[in-house]
C-alpha cells in the first residue's frame, strides 16, 4: 500500500514521540513491502514563532493532500501562562479539527497486565478493562461563540449542537460497540444542561437501530467517579467535547500513564492520529518522554487502512517493550537509561525480527536496542 502521511511534530516533546512512531512505520513499510512517504509542516507554538500563525496555510494544505496525518503535541509555557496572548497554539489545533473535519475523537484505554501494579488504582478494580472513548470533536462549548464584557469582568462561552453532529458520532460508537462488548454509555450532564438532553433524546433514537447493543447513561460527575471505582463497566462511552477531554485524561490513570494513551481523530474524508498526553516542556529534549502512546498511535492509523496485521505486529512490540521493561521513567523501575528514542529503537527492531524473543540489554545500554 501507498500512503502520504503529513508528519506534524509540534512542541515540547512532540518531535521526539513522533520520531519514534515515523521508526516504526518505516519498518513496517519495510517489512510488508508498503510504500509510506512522510512529509513535516509546522503547528503549534513552532509555527506562532516562524510565521504567528499557529496553523500555516501550508501545514493545512498538506493535511488536505496526505492521506492521513500523525501529529505530536502543542503548547508552550509562554502562552500557557500568558492568558492574553491572542495568538495561541491550541487555536492551531482547534481551526485544524475544524477545517478538516474531525468530528469524532476514539480513545482506546487498556489496563496492561504487566502494568496493572503501576497504577495508582488497586490491581483488582483495573485488570481487564478495555474501553474505547468517542468524543465529539468540532462541537459544543470550545467551539461555540465566546463572549468577554468592555469592562473583562464577565465572560462567557457558549456551548451549542445540533442533531446531525450527535447522530455521525452515535453511528460510529454503536458500530464500535458491535464489534466489542455490545454496550454504550452515553456520559452526559441532562439533569442540568439542554444540550444534554438533546444527546439523550438524539442518542436513543440512534440506538433503536442497534438492537444488538444496550445503551445506558450516566451523568458526568458520576461517571468520573465510576470511572475510578470500577472501569470495568465500561465498554464503549460516548460523549461530547469537553466531557470527553476530561473523562479520557482522567482515564489514563488506569494504565499508569498518560504516555501509553493513543487516539484517532477521523472525519468524513480525512484522519489524524496523536498521543493524547501534552507537549511535557518541563521533559524536552531529555529523553524521558514516554513515546509508546505516539507509536500506539501508528497502530492505529494502519488500521485505519486496513492493515490489521501490520498494526497488531506494533502492538505486540509495545507489550513486549513493557514485559521486558523497556520504557521511559514514568513507568520504568527497572533501568533508568532508557530513553524515548531507545524504546523506539526496541520496537523497530521487534518489528524486523518478531520471532526473537529475548533482549540484549548490555545492546541497549550501548544505545543499540538489538533483539538476539
Amino acid at each position: 500500500m501507498k500512503l502520504n502521511i503529513a508528519v506534524l511534530p509540534g512542541d515540547g516533546i512532540g518531535p521526539e514521540v513522533t520520531n519514534q512512531a515515523v521508526k516504526a512505520l518505516k519498518a513496517i513499510a519495510s517489512e510488508f513491502d508498503h510504500n509510506f512517504k512522510f512529509v513535516y509542516a509546522d503547528v503549534g507554538a513552532v509555527a506562532i514563532d516562524k510565521q504567528n500563525n499557529p496553523l500555516p496555510d501550508e501545514t493545512l494544505d498538506l493535511c488536505k493532500t496526505s492521506d492521513a496525518i500523525l501529529f505530536g503535541s502543542i503548547g508552550h509555557p509562554k502562552y500557557d501562562n500568558d492568558p492574553s496572548a491572542k495568538v495561541r497554539p491550541e487555536q492551531g489545533l482547534l481551526k485544524l479539527r475544524k477545517e478538516l473535519g474531525l468530528f469524532a475523537n476514539i480513545r482506546p484505554v487498556k489496563a496492561y497486565e504487566t502494568l496493572l501494579d503501576k497504577s495508582p488504582l488497586k490491581k483488582n478494580i483495573i485488570q481487564g478493562t478495555d474501553i474505547s472513548i468517542y468524543r465529539e470533536l468540532t462541537g459544543g462549548i470550545y467551539f461555540g461563540e465566546k463572549s468577554l464584557s468592555e469592562d473583562g469582568n464577565v465572560a462567557s462561552d457558549l456551548c451549542e449542537y445540533s442533531r446531525e453532529e450527535i447522530e455521525r458520532i452515535a453511528h460510529l460508537a454503536f458500530k464500535s460497540a458491535q464489534s466489542r462488548k455490545h454496550k454504550v454509555t452515553l456520559v452526559d450532564k441532562a439533569n442540568v444542561l439542554e444540550s444534554s438532553r438533546l444527546w439523550r433524546r438524539v442518542v436513543t433514537e440512534v440506538a433503536k437501530q442497534y438492537k444488538d447493543v444496550t445503551l445506558d447513561f450516566l451523568f458526568v460527575d458520576n461517571a468520573a467517579m465510576q470511572m475510578i471505582l470500577n472501569p470495568k463497566q465500561f465498554d464503549v462511552i460516548l460523549t461530547e467535547n469537553m466531557f470527553g477531554d476530561i473523562i479520557s485524561d482522567e482515564a489514563s490513570v488506569i494504565g499508569g500513564s498518560i504516555g501509553l494513551l493513543a487516539s484517532a481523530s477521523v472525519g468524513d474524508k480525512y484522519a489524524m492520529f496523536e498521543p493524547i498526553h501534552g507537549s511535557y516542556p518541563q521533559a524536552t529534549g531529555k529523553g524521558i518522554a514516554n513515546p509508546i502512546a505516539s507509536i500506539l498511535s501508528a497502530a492505529m492509523l494502519l488500521v485505519h487502512f486496513g492493515l490489521h496485521t501490520e498494526a497488531e505486529l506494533i502492538k505486540i512490540g509495545v507489550e513486549k517493550s513493557l514485559k521486558l521493561n523497556i520504557s521511559t521513567p514514568d513507568i520504568n523501575t527497572k533501568y533508568d537509561n532508557i530513553t524515548t528514542s531507545k524504546v523506539g529503537d526496541f520496537i523497530e527492531d521487534f518489528i524486523n525480527n518478531p520471532k526473537d524473543t529475548n533482549m540484549n540489554f548490555t545492546n541497549i545500554h550501548l544505545g543499540q536496542s538489538t533483539i538476539i
